[in-house]
């Protein structure tokens, strides 16, 4: 089972969602999604998996999704994954995929039922 999870080391719940991880003894990959943000593509099939739109993985009281006016009910969904893209701290965390499915760390015991 191929498992990656979206990370940010500053974040609480993305360290315990990885300590989960590390105490089921599952090999996965960490990818740090500030330094690296998910393409377009991925951010998209990442949403269709979570079966979420856009806004709702958005972190709304993040700088960027202020200062962008990303609170535009009128914006596509094509232009806040863009954003998301542009800004990756506006992407909630942690982020978990496995062969069984995609969920998010909050709380990080959510994870479970996917590995």
């Amino acid at each position: 089972m191929k498992t990656i999870i979206y990370h940010n080391p500053k974040c609480t719940k993305s360290r315990l969602t990885l300590a989960i991880l590390e105490q089921k003894g599952i090999d996965f990959e960490v990818i740090n999604y500030l330094e690296t943000p998910p393409s377009v593509a991925e951010l998209t099939a990442l949403l269709a998996a979570l079966k979420l739109e856009a806004r709702a993985l958005m972190r709304t009281f993040e700088a960027p999704y202020k200062d962008n006016h990303l609170d535009d009910k009128s914006l596509s969904e094509a232009a806040l994954i863009q954003a998301m893209v542009e800004y990756p701290i506006l992407i909630e965390r942690p982020i978990v995929k496995t062969d069984q499915g995609v969920a998010i760390g909050r709380p990080p015991e959510n994870i479970l039922a996917i590995i």
